[in-house]
């Protein structure tokens, strides 16, 4: 006779998986080979998630790291949802290629605010992670020197800004919450003068992804982040679990990566998914779990989301037609 299975009970964190800004990006590429026909090219992964950019590329879509890969032609060139430096559309005009814009809105508007800050005359302090694309694109808007990275709260007691009474700081979309507030309030403290931003920088996707982690944590023995390493937001997801008291917090990219020796005594999983993962892999994660336990889910939920953001106004002129 068969032995039972163990039973598990799974929370689903809600929200959780695919942002507004993702769902454009996606939309985009797809939009774009509909619409052009293959190749695509994309600069960067469009979004930070393996899965979507292989099924992309099997579609039609091309990644390369810089423009220089790209042979002259018409063939669109989509910039990825982390935004780009000024220098990369500058090149994309001067070659004239058919330039696609799939930064996403919220960090387009982080763009904006840095570049008003500096055309006033303050300098900036950007609150992110060295080498993360969102980072490189947000440098990359001013010139050199008139914006500074700030990662740690090392860094803020090392800051010697030329004029400490007229600074400005952004941040990062994907941080963590608490991380960037414990940040923040350490370079208000140093410069009381610094401007803020009108509304806060950090996206109300991860807010929302992990206040709904953070909800979820204490009351489960594992959590799983579905999600890629590269992916930030997923990262941050992971050390919320952390924070909030789950005793194993993993990052998972899909169900054959599950390390089983790790699961074995728990009764109950959380599962989350970082904003650029789709919901197939949180599926393939549960029918994973599904095979050695006696599974039952149920969602716990935090907030609903109804964010949309339309496609670049290129696709959506080409699709009116």
């Amino acid at each position: 006779m068969k032995k039972p299975l163990p039973p598990l009970s799974i929370l689903l964190c809600a929200p959780r998986g695919f942002c507004a800004g993702v769902v454009r990006a996606i939309d985009a590429v797809e939009k774009a080979l509909a619409i052009h026909g293959a190749p695509v090219y994309v600069r960067h992964e469009i979004v930070h998630n393996k899965y979507v950019v292989e099924s992309l590329r099997n579609k039609g879509a091309v990644f390369v790291k810089e423009l220089h890969e790209i042979p002259d032609g018409d063939a669109p060139v989509i910039f990825s949802a982390h935004g780009v430096p000024k220098s990369v559309p500058e090149e994309a005009m001067r070659r004239r290629m058919f330039a696609i814009d799939a930064t996403c809105p919220l960090v387009t508007k982080v763009h904006r605010e840095a570049a008003i800050h500096a055309k006033r005359g303050r300098h900036v302090l950007l609150v992110g992670h060295s080498g993360h694309p969102e980072v490189v694109g947000t440098m990359g808007q001013l010139p050199e020197g008139t914006i500074t990275l700030v990662e740690t709260l090392d860094d803020v007691a090392r800051l010697d800004p030329p004029d400490p009474d007229n600074l400005a700081f952004v941040t990062q979309t994907t941080l963590s919450v608490d991380d960037t507030a414990q940040i923040v309030a350490a370079l208000q403290a140093r410069f009381p003068k610094m401007i803020a931003p009108h509304k806060e920088d950090i996206c109300y996707a991860t807010t929302n992804r992990q206040e709904a982690v953070k909800k979820v944590a204490p009351m489960v023995d594992a959590l799983i982040v579905v999600g890629s390493p590269n992916s930030s937001n997923s990262q941050r997801l992971r050390e919320v679990a952390e924070r909030a008291g789950c005793p194993l917090a993993t990052l998972v990219n899909r169900g054959e990566d599950i390390d089983w020796t790790r699961y074995g005594a728990i009764s109950t999983l959380g599962i989350t998914a970082g904003a650029s993962a789709p919901e197939v892999l949180v599926e393939e994660i549960i029918d994973a779990f599904a095979q050695h336990y006696a599974v039952t889910v149920e969602t716990v939920t935090t907030t609903e989301e109804d964010v949309f953001f339309p496609l670049p106004r290129e696709l959506r002129d080409a699709a009116a037609e």
